[in-house]
């Protein structure tokens, strides 16, 4: 009786693999490129807190970092920006020899610059994901990135380890600045890149569908011209507004671009710039989970700028803490800017230190933000500026918009949760639950047993979409654990085994 009982089980999880959609964004690979023979780390991400683990890696970061998970929240493969990693933590087939015709060869351990690599799922084609990055190339001055590159991964491939298929293949050639961003279509199935142009207000856009890539580029009105940047370059959970960092090569004195964006046609407008430190450079920026606020940070300063009224305030400075506490270096002082799954920012520093900074609060005005300087300790090994490069994957189609051209926006109005549960079955421990709310609400988790009596509930974040459950002491069996929110429900069998 167990096994057929087991085995039902079994074909209901693998009915919710092979249902089961949307990409998930969860891991945080830690460890310095100053240091690759210590021990590394890394932050697995729910919506109520983090697990951090060290581990021993091939793969050290400087600045650049990609990673992505897949559906049901397995992490799939990492990038430093010179070579790809799988799951395994080892070079995956054709991964090496990323980014040519720059710098790249005088930094075999790791790209020093941000917000440079990005992994996407490939549009229409649930096997393969796409791959954007850059490098950068002396021109006699600075560093400025010539080329915009993807490389494609099928999944299927090496045992579903992935095997890099197409590599180094150039979308657009021009003087640009540092930093990639990417936003979904309004039709919930492609994406919007954006790059911003050296020197100029141009903003390079580049949709990337099924069939390929197409290249436009729009001049903003009210922007400040970027010299030889490297930016982050966010957008806010809803895909209507980015922001970048702009600084004057002469001055240092430097800038926060944001702007609206139209997830339908790429249209910029109603652009606007803030000045926020006079002769030093910003570095990070991020968004808080609502929208509300938008951060950006100096080495030495963190500014909370209110996304509705564009009023700007000060909300930490750095307090000379040393990292490893003891030793003459390092500041532990302000860089990059990671908006994780359970809410809250990180904010790296600019030499590889032992702490991570932690926003509690990102959408408090204010202090209220609480922002917790050197509150992370990685204990046993060093970290630098690097921060995953990671998108809103979760974000649907605009329903009913003249963009919602591809059946999706019925599933949108029934709403599809992409749920999943595991493992299934279960014999003790906590089990993982996958899912996808709709946009902006919260929603709620609960099990009932056989005879429909309600034996756990557990409520759910509007930014959430893993979760990690301590279940109460169950009698063996089988049980419905569901996901609701409003209305809408999904629901999926579990079996508890003891």
């Amino acid at each position: 009786m167990k096994k057929s009982f087991i085995l039902t089980l079994l074909l209901l999880t693998t009915n919710t693999i092979l249902l089961a959609q949307g990409y998930y964004n969860h891991v945080w690979l830690l460890g310095s490129y100053f240091f690759p023979q210590d021990p590394k780390g890394r932050i697995v991400v729910d919506s109520s807190g983090y697990l951090h683990s060290i581990e021993y890696r091939k793969m050290p970061f400087l600045g650049t970092e990609a990673t992505i998970c897949n559906s049901q929240g397995d992490f799939l493969m990492s990038t430093n920006g010179i070579w790809i990693a799988n799951a395994n933590n080892d070079t995956m087939i054709n991964g090496a020899g990323l980014n040519p015709n720059g710098v790249t060869s005088s930094w075999p351990y790791g790209l020093p610059y941000f917000s440079n690599a990005m992994f996407l799922p490939y549009p229409g084609d649930t096997t393969k994901y796409l791959l954007i990055h850059h490098t950068f190339t002396f021109d006699g001055f600075s560093y400025p990135p010539y080329e915009l590159y993807y490389s494609i991964i099928d999944m299927s491939l090496a045992g579903n380890l992935g095997e890099v298929v197409l590599k180094n293949q150039v979308i657009l050639q021009d003087t640009l600045n540092g930093g990639i961003g990417a936003m979904r279509h309004a039709n919930g199935r492609d994406w919007w890149l954006i790059m911003v142009k050296h020197g100029t207000s141009t903003i390079y856009k580049v949709l990337f569908t099924p069939y390929g890539f197409t290249v436009s580029s729009q001049s903003l009105t009210n922007t400040h011209y970027s010299w030889y940047n490297d930016s982050q370059i966010p957008f806010n959970s809803m895909g209507d507004r980015f922001a970048y960092t702009a600084n004057d090569s002469v001055t240092h004195d430097s800038y926060i671009v944001t702007a609206n964006f139209d997830r339908c046609t790429g249209n910029i407008y109603n652009d606007t710039t803030i000045q926020l430190t006079y002769g030093s450079y910003l570095w990070g920026t991020a968004f808080s989970a609502s929208g509300n606020n938008l951060y950006a940070c100096s080495s030495s300063k963190v500014f909370q700028i209110n996304t509705d009224s564009l009023t700007v305030d000060t909300i930490a400075n750095y307090d000379g803490y040393i990292s490893p506490p003891g030793q003459t270096c390092c500041a532990t002082s302000f860089w990059n800017m990671y908006l994780a799954a359970n809410g809250k920012i990180y904010i790296t520093s600019g030499s590889s230190v032992q702490h991570i900074h932690e926003m509690n609060y990102p959408d408090s005005a204010g202090t209220a933000c609480d922002l917790q300087q050197h509150a992370v300790d990685l204990t046993a090994y060093r970290h630098g500026r690097a921060v995953p490069n990671h998108p809103n994957y979760n974000l649907g189609p605009v329903v009913g918009s003249v963009c919602d051209t591809l059946g999706v926006g019925i599933e949108e109005q029934q709403h599809d949760f992409h749920y999943g549960i595991s493992p299934n079955p279960v014999a003790d421990g906590p089990v993982k639950i996958i899912y996808l709310l709709p946009e902006n609400k919260t929603g709620i988790f609960e099990l009932y047993d056989i005879t429909g009596q309600l034996v756990y509930k557990m409520n759910l974040p509007l930014w959430s979409t893993l979760q990690y459950v301590e279940l109460p002491p169950l009698s063996e069996g089988v049980y419905t654990s569901v996901v609701r929110s409003g209305f809408e429900r999904s629901a999926k069998k579990l079996a508890i085994i003891r």
